[in-house]
C-alpha cells in the first residue's frame, strides 16, 4: 500500500478532524460524536502505520529502532488521551456520572488502540532484534523522567489539599481527587514516552 503526498495530507486532515471531534465531543441528535472522532483518529493512524509497514526497507527504517517507533506512537496517543481528559475535566468536577463513564470509556478505547497498533508495528521488525543494551538504557532514563513527574504531581496534589483552607475545598470530593491522581499518572506516562522518543532522536543525530 503506497500513499502519495496528497494521500498523507488527506490522512493528516482527517486525523486532525477526528481529534477535534474527540476533544469537543458531545451529543448530536442523541449520538456521541466523540466516538466518531476517536474512530477517525485511530483509523487514520492504522492506515498510516500500515502504509509505513508496506514500504520497502530503507536506511531510515534501519536507523529508527522499534523502541523509537513505540515511543513516538505512545507519545501521540498519551498526548491525545491527556488533552481529551483535560478538555472534559468539568464533567468530573460536577460529578456527572453518565458523562464521566463516557469519557472513561473513550480513554480506555484509546489505550486499547495504542496497544493494538504497537503490536501491529512490532510485526514489521519480527526479523530484527527488538531490544538491546542501548534500548534498555534509554527506556530506563525515560522511565526515571516519568517517575519524577509522577512523584512531583502527587506531592503537588497533597500539598494543595493540605494547605488549602477547609472552606475552599468544596470541590475536592473523593471523585475529583481520584481523577486528579489519574491525570498525574497520565502525565507521568506522557513525559516518559516523550523523553524516550527525544533521547532516541538525539542519539541518531
Amino acid at each position: 500500500m503506497i500513499i502519495g503526498r496528497l494521500g498523507w495530507i488527506g490522512l493528516l486532515a482527517v486525523a486532525g478532524a477526528g481529534f477535534w471531534l474527540l476533544l469537543g465531543s458531545g451529543r448530536v441528535f442523541g449520538h456521541d460524536i466523540g466516538g466518531v472522532g476517536m474512530a477517525l483518529l485511530v483509523g487514520c493512524t492504522w492506515l498510516a502505520l500500515y502504509a509505513v509497514s508496506a514500504l520497502p526497507r530503507s536506511e531510515f527504517d534501519h536507523a529508527v529502532s522499534p523502541g523509537e517507533w513505540k515511543a513516538w506512537i505512545g507519545f501521540a496517543f498519551m498526548l491525545a488521551a491527556t488533552l481529551y481528559f483535560v478538555s472534559h475535566a468539568e464533567v468530573f468536577r460536577v460529578g456527572d456520572l453518565a458523562q464521566s463513564r463516557r469519557v472513561a470509556t473513550n480513554l480506555v478505547l484509546l489505550l486499547v488502540a495504542w496497544s493494538v497498533l504497537t503490536r501491529l508495528m512490532a510485526s514489521r521488525w519480527k526479523d530484527r532484534v527488538q531490544e538491546d543494551e542501548r534500548d534498555r538504557a534509554i527506556e530506563t532514563r525515560g522511565a526515571a523522567w516519568g517517575r519524577h513527574v509522577l512523584i512531583g504531581g502527587v506531592i503537588v496534589v497533597a500539598v494543595l489539599l493540605g494547605i488549602s483552607p477547609a472552606d475552599r475545598l468544596a470541590w475536592a470530593t473523593h471523585f475529583v481527587i481520584g481523577n486528579l491522581l489519574v491525570l498525574v499518572l497520565m502525565l507521568g506516562w506522557l513525559v516518559e514516552c516523550a523523553a524516550i522518543a527525544v533521547m532516541y532522536w538525539r542519539d541518531r543525530w
